[in-house]
């Protein structure tokens, strides 16, 4: 297989109101053929965003917006279907935003990195979906809650 995949690194800039510092972070590999609705989902389930029911969005920089669409009171502007958009339309060192939560709005920024990559040499499989290969960093709890850990 040839290096084809894209790489794409993701870094938690902000959520809940606060910016993170140091970012945690995650990079997927995804073929140019997977939908920005599958890069989210793989984003979501990397920075344990398990609440599914919020809503999400990119935004790209020429500023298109993509989303899934969810009813007809949608009042952030004319949106793309991310289901039916292909990760093809983005290029090397292409920043972006995802948006999880329109409220508490847990906020990455994604950025192509300049090397496409070989999925097999990369992650020894070819997966269906876009998947996250390398992370750094403590991903905060989506809801703001501390585990507590107590001496038995």
């Amino acid at each position: 297989m040839t290096r084809t995949w894209l790489s794409i690194r993701v870094e938690l800039v902000e959520g809940r109101g606060a910016r993170l510092w140091p970012r945690p972070g995650r990079i997927f590999a995804a073929a140019r053929g997977h939908t920005f609705a599958a890069l989210a989902t793989a984003i979501d389930d990397a920075l344990a965003h398990w609440d599914r029911a919020h809503l999400h969005e990119f935004r790209l920089a020429d500023g298109t917006r993509l989303t899934t669409p969810y009813g007809d009171d949608d009042n952030l502007g004319p949106a793309l279907d991310d289901r039916r958009m292909k990760l093809s339309r983005l290029r090397p060192r292409e920043q972006f935003l995802y948006t999880f939560d329109l409220g508490d709005d847990w906020t990455p920024l994604c950025t192509v990195e300049p090397e496409r990559i070989d999925p097999m040499e990369t992650l020894g499989i070819v997966p269906d979906v876009p998947l996250a290969y390398w992370g750094w960093g403590t991903v905060p709890d989506h809801y703001g809650r501390r585990l507590q850990l107590r001496p038995w």
